[in-house]
Formats: C-alpha cells, sequence, structure tokens
C-alpha cells in the first residue's frame, strides 16, 4: 500500500512539474486522455447549458403522448469525431436544424470554460458540420512548428495559429499582404520567416528597404534585387512594372486559344503556362512603406507620386503576372497621401502586430473586421511576435511566429543562394557580395558607375 502511495505521489507530482514546465508534454502524456473524459462525461449538459440543443420534434412529442412515456429531452449536436492532436482536441458536430455555426462561435468561452481547456474556435467545414478545434495550453507562449508541413509553390507556413494549426502565407489565393507592427512588436521576424520559407523555393525575391537596408541587406545572397534609397527604389519599381507587361505580351502569344483546346488549358496567367516555358514568380518586400511615402519638397514629392503609382498598378495587374507584394510598415493611412488607400484595397492579405493606437489597427481591419481591430489593441507589449492575421472575409486568427535570428535568416538564404533565379530585367540591382568573410554588399548598378 505504501508503495502504491508513493507511486501516485510520483506521478501527480511529474504531471504537475509538467504541467508548469512543459505544457506540451503534459498534454501528450495526461492532458489529452483527461480531456477527452472531461468532453465525453460533460458533452451533454455542457451543450444544454450553453444554449446548443434544440427541442424536441414535434413527431417526437406526438409519439410520446400517444404512448405515455416521458416527454424527450432537448437533442445536442452529434459527435461526429473526436481526434485528439498534439496540441488539443478536435470535434467535428453534426448540427441540428435550426442551429448555426454563429452559435456556436459565440459560445465559445463558455464551452472553453465547461470543458476545462485553453481555448476553444469554432468554424463551418460544411453545411451542417461544425469544427471545434480546443486547445489545451498556451500555444503562442512556445511556438513549435508541427514537423508535418505542408510545402507547396508559393505557400509558406510562417506562423502557429492559437488553436494549434499552421498559418500558410499562400500567395496564389491571397496574392498581395500588408504587415502592421510597431517597434519591436515581432514584425521583422515575422519578415526573416517568410524569406526563409521562400528562400528554398523556385521564386525571385526583390526588397526595398529604405532604413539603408539593415533589415533586409544581410539576406541579400538570396535576393534578386535590392534597393536601399528612394531613387534606386522608384528604378527598380518601373523596372518590374515593364516587367509585368513583357510577361503579360508572352502569356497573350501562349493563350491557346482554339476550339480544340478545353477551357481550364486556356493561358490566362503565368501558372497555366508550360513550365519550360513560365518565369519565376517575383515576391515584392518593402520594409517601410512611410519612407516610400514621405517627401520634403516639390522634387521628392514627384517622386514619390511616381513610386506610389508604380506600386498600385503591380498590386491590381501583377497577380496574373506572377508579381506579388508584401507591404510592411508602423503607419499605413490616408495622411501617406494620394493613392495610399487606393493600395491598402488591393492588399488583401493582412497582419497586425502590437500597434501604438487604435487607428493604426483600423488601418489594418477597420474596413474588413472590427473583432479583428479589437484583438489587434489588445495584443501585450510583453509578448513580441504575436499578431492578428485576417483578409478580406473578414476571418482573423491570432498567430505567432517561431523565432528565427537574423543569423539564421542568412545562413538559410546562404544555402539557397544558388536558387536566385536570373531575372534580366532586375541584374542591375542585383546585390553583389563583395567579401565573404566581411559580409559586404553593393548594387550592381553603384558598382557599375564606381567602375
Amino acid at each position: 500500500m505504501a508503495r502504491l502511495s508513493v507511486l501516485l505521489l510520483l506521478v501527480v507530482t511529474t504531471a504537475l512539474v509538467l504541467r508548469w514546465r512543459r505544457p506540451a508534454w503534459y498534454w501528450m502524456t495526461f492532458g489529452v486522455v483527461l480531456a477527452v473524459l472531461r468532453v465525453s462525461v460533460r458533452y451533454a449538459s455542457v451543450m444544454d447549458a450553453c444554449g446548443l440543443t434544440v427541442p424536441p420534434t414535434r413527431w417526437r412529442l406526438a409519439l410520446s403522448r400517444m404512448t405515455g412515456s416521458p416527454a424527450p429531452e432537448a437533442r445536442a449536436p452529434g459527435i461526429r469525431r473526436m481526434r485528439p492532436t498534439r496540441t488539443g482536441l478536435v470535434l467535428r458536430l453534426k448540427v441540428r436544424p435550426g442551429q448555426d455555426v454563429f452559435d456556436f462561435s459565440a459560445a465559445t468561452d463558455r464551452l472553453r470554460h465547461s470543458f476545462g481547456m485553453y481555448g476553444v474556435t469554432a468554424r463551418e467545414i460544411r453545411s451542417g458540420v461544425v469544427e471545434l478545434r480546443m486547445t489545451g495550453y498556451d500555444v503562442l507562449k512556445r511556438v513549435q512548428m508541427p514537423v508535418k508541413i505542408d510545402h507547396t509553390p508559393m505557400r509558406v507556413p510562417v506562423a502557429l495559429r492559437e488553436d494549434g494549426s499552421v498559418h500558410y502565407r499562400d500567395y496564389r489565393r491571397v496574392p498581395h499582404g500588408l504587415t502592421l507592427g510597431a517597434t519591436e512588436s515581432g514584425k521583422s521576424v515575422y519578415q526573416r520567416n517568410l524569406v526563409s520559407g521562400l528562400a528554398a523555393q523556385h521564386v525571385a525575391l526583390v526588397g526595398i528597404d529604405c532604413k539603408q537596408g539593415v533589415e533586409l541587406f544581410p539576406l541579400a545572397r538570396r535576393f534578386s534585387a535590392l534597393a536601399d534609397n528612394q531613387d534606386t527604389a522608384l528604378e527598380l519599381l518601373e523596372a518590374l512594372v515593364s516587367h509585368m507587361e513583357a510577361v503579360y505580351q508572352l502569356i497573350r502569344e501562349q493563350q491557346r486559344i482554339s476550339v480544340s483546346v478545353p477551357d481550364a488549358d486556356i493561358a490566362a496567367d503565368i501558372w497555366d503556362l508550360p513550365e519550360d516555358l513560365r518565369p519565376p514568380p517575383v515576391v515584392v518586400l518593402v520594409d517601410e512603406v512611410a519612407e516610400l511615402a514621405l517627401f520634403a519638397s516639390k522634387e521628392e514629392e514627384k517622386r514619390r507620386d511616381q513610386i506610389i503609382t508604380s506600386l498600385v498598378r503591380l498590386a491590381q495587374l501583377g497577380r496574373a503576372a506572377g508579381i506579388y507584394l508584401e507591404i510592411c510598415g508602423q503607419r499605413f493611412g490616408s495622411e501617406l497621401g494620394k493613392g495610399i488607400t487606393m493600395l491598402r484595397a488591393q492588399l488583401s492579405g493582412r497582419t497586425a502586430h502590437r500597434v501604438n493606437d487604435e487607428t493604426s489597427a483600423n488601418m489594418a481591419f477597420g474596413d474588413i473586421s472590427p473583432d479583428a481591430v479589437l484583438a489587434a489593441i489588445q495584443i501585450p507589449a510583453d509578448s513580441p511576435g504575436i499578431a492578428v492575421a485576417g483578409d478580406s472575409t473578414g476571418g482573423w486568427s491570432r498567430i505567432r511566429a517561431p523565432h528565427t535570428s537574423l543569423r539564421a535568416a542568412v545562413n538559410i538564404c546562404a544555402k539557397y543562394a544558388d536558387r536566385t533565379p536570373d531575372v534580366p530585367v532586375l541584374a542591375p540591382f542585383r546585390p553583389v557580395v563583395d567579401s565573404v568573410a566581411s559580409g559586404s554588399m553593393s548594387l550592381n548598378k553603384a558598382s557599375t558607375a564606381a567602375a
């Protein structure tokens, strides 16, 4: 008996220590079993208490009166599947007539408390089927990306969502994105994860970093073009516009419009072209967009208008030509001048890290989701990297990118430097590493001028 008590004490102590120091290990060893038992035992009563049941149908009531049996109880949604994951539980429910996914979304806080979980989110899988994703611990406190990640072209895993799933930056589905965040909010780490994920793919990376290149130039070995000032940025954007027009001419030559060609084989963008003719896609990363929009003289204002016009043209027309924009900044509002709101309207992917005021959050989500604005302004200052990601459909979620040091990102870019595509129109802006030991670099254009 004493030996059994010691063993039980050891198990309880181990569970408490794991829950405190290693919540992921605790969940996989003890938490998942307890959670499955809680959900299985409490399910019917919790659904009734949360108002997620429906009254019995008329024919069941009539049958009960005819047979003299007790009145049937209200019915809870049926559990189609309960699947444990490394971060929580996934329940697929068959909703009853009259229920809607918004009923479950409104009850997520009550479900979280009743089932003893850390978080609960609800989403509709298809008509009549709702998925509840429950997390057993704070997955954003210490981000650990899963081992199995979907690696497809132009789809990059950049962060972990609060429900334990992977957040992807899918350029073919959401071609252009806007990332906002105050200083030390984790915006640079998010950008490093993005570049690191794209480095292994066949894609041309173009960077515009008007902070003298301190953010993007360390990663220059994997970039096809870089600009560190407004003048070079204007020339680079104009070159991209010319490249876009040339790609459209190629698509028109290869459209293959004839009676014998199936509709699905008609070329409308670069992904419909044969692989041997397809130009490499281009991702344009702008580190601080405000530096491109500010001006102090008439000459600078003219340059600024040309830059914004080129960005708007790329945002409106670049998707089919395989040109995707990733715009970053601390603020992105109408105070930056004309054309800014037109540009923002084209950036359907929105990500906001910690911001300094509510106005900045409204710049990201005010036109798509008021709830996302509230979530963005509640990000604590002591949690760098946490962000709110949304899109034009109004959906949003809290995410956090795994910490990637600048050295790790530099190593990844150096590893895949040989995969940098050769785009002729971008050749004058290709960064050249002068010395591997010192890591100094310059632009081809500047080097040529010096020669």
